[in-house]
């Protein structure tokens, strides 16, 4: 049987989510709590990779088992395994065919920046003192969703087939004043795609990139031409979509 797991998780103390020999990450956390209680190696895909100090407020992945389990028990007692950084919001059966990875119909990112000194957002906001023009930077944000080719915004090196994404999503919202978060939804991300996309809005915020000049950064589909990637610890994976 089929179980998906739905999880929350700080990433400040991991390198990311996707295991990796001789570091720990949130996946090696989990299988091996999950290996613990069901007492077999148990392995779980997740519905992508986010990188060091990367943050996610929903975050879905999946297992098999030869025999049915109590979802909600199994859950509890995962939770009293991991570490307090990592929580379990549920598990569920789902059918055979469903995957964490290919079956995400969506995935949603925010990531959170603040124009004044504070003590409480400096772990998971980042703080910026530059005049920023937010309606310039959601008419950047507009021209997202007319392209499809993000090749400028992925990180060099990268293994990936294509660089194809549906962004249906990409604006910046006030929470209140001085408290902005930048939302952006898509089919698929490239890897550090968002904090790609993130640098260079806020170059257009500051008057240093026209919007001619942005356009130009998406059509080289250049990374060199791309602005400096955004620090991590400000970024969220927000939500996971699927049909069930």
């Amino acid at each position: 049987m089929r179980y998906f797991i739905f999880l929350a998780y700080d990433g400040t103390n991991y390198h990311g989510w996707q295991i990796q020999p001789n570091a720990n990450s949130v996946q090696g956390e989990i299988q091996r709590g999950l290996s613990t209680i069901l007492r077999r190696e148990t392995a779980i895909v997740g519905a992508g990779r986010t990188d060091t100090g990367v943050h996610a407020r929903m975050m879905a992945a999946h297992f098999d088992s030869e025999e049915e389990i109590d979802c909600r028990q199994t859950a509890f007692r995962l939770n009293r395994i991991l570490p307090p950084d990592i929580s379990i919001y549920g598990i569920r059966p789902v059918a055979a065919d469903m995957h964490a990875r290919f079956s995400a119909r969506a995935r949603t990112y925010h990531y959170y920046i603040h124009t004044h000194k504070t003590p409480f957002n400096r772990g998971y906001s980042l703080e910026t003192h530059y005049d920023l023009d937010f309606a310039k930077m959601n008419k950047a944000g507009e021209y997202l969703l007319t392209v499809c080719d993000f090749a400028a915004f992925c990180k060099a090196g990268s293994d990936v087939k294509t660089t194809l994404c549906d962004v249906r999503t990409a604006r910046w919202v006030e929470e209140k004043p001085g408290e902005w978060y930048f939302e952006i939804t898509a089919d698929r991300f490239l890897r550090n795609m968002v904090r790609a996309v993130v640098g260079t809005l806020v170059d257009v915020g500051r008057g240093k990139l026209s919007m001619e000049e942005f356009k130009a950064v998406v059509e080289s589909r250049k990374r060199t031409e791309a602005r400096e990637s955004m620090p991590a610890h400000a970024l969220f994976l927000e939500n996971v979509e699927y049909d069930m």
